[in-house]
């Protein structure tokens, strides 16, 4: 039997079917594109053929879209993307005491402490230092993102770039061009500014202990890495999975859950790749806040709602 984790962002979607002994069998990156369905079904899509729907014991889900993952795919559980980086972190290694993860859109801290989350720090006010930011950069400077990291690598002499502000950032990053810095010395800058971000705000008051993880997309950036070490002083470890450890926390969560419990699995099947789910928005009018609330509508048939701040429509509904 197979355990499949489904981690949901604003920039990617992330599907991962793991064994019975959490050896990761598939790993799919996905960009979302602003349309989580459509990016989950483009998932199933290409393990459907792999995989017949007996053989999913449970699912699990997680991310910014997680509870809307759940209606569309049937989760046996939903958790918050905090704690399904830690599940999967201390399943690597029970000595973790520190993770660093930094996404698309936001950046998290978590400290660790006996195998569970002591304290944790998220940064979801400005998209300095994430994933979509330096992506940005990368292009402005025509360079592939995958050699972004080898750049700073090369610097002799780092520029000093601010970096509290992705506005401000990436106006010294001009300005510094238009001195004559190289590339080189401009990224290192870059990341050197992103790290004292980082730690100054996202990290501001927490106790960094070895080991340290870090997770998430940027963590491909071996100069993202090198700049962290520098300033904690400390190794750091980037998981093989580095990307997808959140769908992977998904994964081992639900397969707990279903053993726990000893029931069977909701999981919709792969033939929800075939359905066309449609989105429909309405008011509510049943108090003053008037929400807006979304309805999703699969097989002619209501998978749930969203968008409201109480219960009254936030609920999800069989398909």
């Amino acid at each position: 039997m197979y355990y499949m984790g489904v981690d949901v962002g604003s920039v990617s979607t992330d599907v991962v079917i793991v064994d019975k002994n959490i050896n990761v069998l598939e790993s799919l990156y996905l960009r979302t594109k602003g349309r989580p369905i459509n990016a989950i079904q483009e998932g199933l899509k290409s393990l459907k053929g792999k995989y017949d729907d007996k053989d999913i014991a449970a699912v699990g889900t997680t991310g910014s879209g997680r509870q809307i993952a759940a209606s569309v795919i049937g989760a046996d559980v939903v958790k918050n993307e905090i704690t399904s980086h830690a599940v999967a972190a201390l399943h690597l290694d029970p000595d973790v005491k520190t993770i660093i993860e930094i996404g698309g859109q936001d950046s998290k801290i978590i400290l660790l402490q006996n195998g569970v989350v002591l304290d944790f720090a998220m940064n979801t006010v400005c998209a300095a230092g994430t994933g979509s930011f330096l992506d940005r950069q990368a292009s402005r400077l025509d360079i592939p993102i995958d050699e972004f990291g080898n750049y700073a690598l090369k610097s002799t002499c780092p520029a000093r770039i601010a970096g509290r502000c992705a506005v401000f950032a990436e106006s010294d990053m001009i300005h510094k061009q238009q001195m004559g810095c190289s590339n080189s010395d401009i990224i290192k800058g870059l990341c050197n500014a992103l790290v004292r971000n980082y730690l100054n705000n996202v990290a501001k008051g927490k106790e960094i202990h070895p080991k340290i993880f870090f997770q998430g997309g940027v963590a491909a950036n071996i100069g993202m890495k090198n700049a962290f070490e520098e300033a904690l002083g400390e190794e750091i470890s980037v998981p093989q999975n580095f990307k997808v450890m959140g769908a992977i926390g998904a994964a081992i969560l639900a397969k707990e859950n279903i053993e726990k419990n000893n029931t069977s699995t909701k999981f919709n099947g792969f033939d929800l790749t075939d359905i066309d789910f449609v989105s429909k928005s309405f008011e509510c009018t049943g108090c003053p806040n008037r929400c807006e609330v979304v309805k999703i509508l699969g097989s002619k048939k209501i998978i749930g709602f969203f968008g409201g701040r109480c219960e009254r429509w936030n609920k999800t509904i069989s398909a």
